[in-house]
């Protein structure tokens, strides 16, 4: 049971930071290559980059949680439709068997214990209340995690295009080393989401890093564009 609780939040959390640093890698990036065509110096790209670090994160993270709250709104509707246990049996039913199968239990132990609870349409309702009322709390918890999880990945993800401008004084020069430290990551990054995901490795890791490239270099040609024009 314990061991089972560890595997689902770890795969929460991984999700969320997946999530985080999917765009935390590639939107920074993608914003300084395309300053780094027009900008005379360093100076502005990392100050955009911060603040569009700042935003991002802020807007990444309340996305998450917006989402999280929403997997569990549904629990308010579900509890005042209770007394139609008998016309939504089915999907009860299903919903017991979740519980009992969060307990550890066997599927033959799930299938007995529903059986016997939804032998009382009162105590039924009465003890699906009480599970989707305490699954709604956990849910609100873990939309506020998921918020932070997302918006710090997130944050850490758009350091990396970030960082070599603040060491060097050329635009050009810090994309150089901005291209090659962010498009290793989103290879790694790409590999490793893929093997968790059950995905094939080596593509989800080329993959990663197409959409990476292609953004900055897509950037980068339209701030080259306008700047002629």
């Amino acid at each position: 049971m314990d061991h089972k609780e560890e595997h689902l939040t770890s795969n929460a959390l991984l999700s969320d930071i997946a999530i985080g640093l999917s765009d935390g890698l590639i939107i920074p990036f993608a914003l300084a290559a395309g300053l780094s065509a027009v900008a005379g110096s360093t100076g502005i790209i990392v100050i955009a980059g911060i603040a569009l670090i700042a935003a991002g994160s802020i807007a990444m993270g309340l996305g998450g949680y917006f989402t999280g709250k929403s997997e569990h709104n549904h629990y308010h509707h579900e509890l005042k439709r209770k007394y139609e246990v008998e016309k939504l049996r089915n999907r009860e039913a299903e919903e017991t068997k979740e519980f009992f199968a969060n307990l550890g239990l066997s599927k033959e132990l799930q299938e007995q214990a529903t059986l016997e609870v939804a032998k009382d349409k009162d105590k039924w309702v009465e003890f699906m209340s009480k599970y989707e009322s305490v699954a709604e709390k956990t849910g609100s918890k873990k939309a506020t995690k998921s918020a932070m999880n997302i918006g710090l990945s997130y944050a850490v993800g758009g350091l990396v295009p970030l960082s070599p401008y603040f060491f060097v004084d050329d635009p050009i020069t810090g994309l150089k080393f901005s291209v090659v430290i962010t498009l290793v990551c989103l290879f790694v990054f790409g590999w490793f989401r893929s093997r968790i995901t059950g995905a094939h490795a080596l593509w989800g890791a080329v993959r990663a890093t197409l959409v990476g490239a292609l953004a900055a270099a897509a950037a980068f040609g339209v701030a080259k564009i306008f700047e002629g024009s």
